[in-house]
This record gives structure tokens, C-alpha cells and sequence, in this order.
């Protein structure tokens, strides 16, 4: 510093030191990366959140399937909605619990009038559903919807990205089947 000195004043020195920062590119991909990083990691964790949904979304509906086999080939006759929901729970994969899962059939005189929209779910004051699922798996040529539902955790994404249509971070994960007994 003191041959910079000698021949120039600080501020000189200080402009030159400056100007030489100012040309330097060395660190320039770690700063880049730094500012480009925050919205690639926010793109992976949505993607990550985006892609386990539709997996579980995906698994529900394989549930519901083999559930509601049960009920088209007749062999939930006389069986019990805790029974069923048992039976409901057998088919259950690693990523659910068998006490989150919720199991509504219903019989309809038509398809027309078959009712497979989304139910609106009512909670208690722990946060607890406390809907009255319905179990009729009618007879031979009935009409059944078996809906399937289960409440799937969900964080809030990064850049306010919230898939939660539920309160307490939730999201709610229906697979429906609608079908005629056999005869």
C-alpha cells in the first residue's frame, strides 16, 4: 500500500482498487449461481410436492378400484361399514393410514342422478373430520359410487406455491368409481 501511496493519493488508490474489483470475474459464477439458486431450489420443491400428489392421487384410486370390486361382484353383502372400511384398509399402501382413509357408497336409482361431486368435509374443534360416511352397496343391477377419500399433508411451497384445499395444510385426495352390480 505504501508504493500506491507514494505515487498517487488514496482515492486514486482506492479508484484503482475498485476499478480492478470491478474487472475481477473470478467469483462471478458463485454469485450468479446465488442469486439463481433460491428459484431453482423453489422449482424443484414445487415439482417434488406437484409429483407426490398426483402419486398419492394416483394410489388413492388404486385403492378404490380394488375396494369397490368388493362391492360390483356382491361379496360385501351383509358386511358392515366397519367391515368394509377394513376391508378398504387391506388394500392401503405405504403412504396413507388406515385411520386418515374415508370410505362413503352410495346406490342410485340411474346414472344420471349418481352423485360423484366432492364432499364438503366438516371438522371438529380438534381439526378432526366429522363427516357420517354412508355404506349402501345395494343389490344385484344397483347403481354404486364408492368414493375414496383421504386427507393428504401438504407444505406451503416456496413463492407462496399452496396446494392445500383443506384447512390445517391440507389437501384433499378423492378417486371415485361409479358402476352397475353384476347381476
Amino acid at each position: 500500500m505504501r508504493a500506491a501511496i507514494k505515487g498517487s493519493s488514496p482515492i486514486e488508490w482506492l479508484l484503482s482498487q475498485m476499478r480492478r474489483l470491478a474487472a475481477c470475474r473470478e467469483g462471478a459464477s458463485a454469485v450468479e449461481f446465488a442469486i439463481i439458486s433460491p428459484l431453482l431450489i423453489a422449482l424443484v420443491l414445487a415439482i417434488m410436492q406437484v409429483a407426490m400428489i398426483v402419486f398419492a392421487n394416483q394410489a388413492l384410486e388404486t385403492i378404490a378400484v380394488q375396494t369397490s370390486r368388493q362391492v360390483m361382484t356382491l361379496q360385501s353383502q351383509g358386511s358392515t361399514q366397519a367391515n368394509f372400511h377394513t376391508t378398504a384398509c387391506g388394500n392401503i399402501v405405504v403412504l396413507f393410514t388406515c385411520s386418515g382413509l374415508m370410505v362413503d357408497v352410495q346406490t342410485f336409482n340411474s346414472f344420471s342422478v349418481a352423485d360423484t361431486s366432492t364432499p364438503t368435509l366438516t371438522f371438529d374443534a380438534s381439526g378432526n373430520v366429522s363427516n357420517t360416511w354412508q355404506f349402501s352397496p345395494g343389490t344385484a343391477g344397483s347403481i354404486v359410487v364408492v368414493r375414496v377419500m383421504y386427507l393428504w399433508p401438504v407444505f406451503l411451497g416456496p413463492l407462496g406455491l399452496n396446494l392445500s384445499n383443506q384447512p390445517n395444510n391440507k389437501r384433499l385426495l378423492i378417486a371415485t368409481a361409479a358402476f352397475k352390480n353384476e347381476p
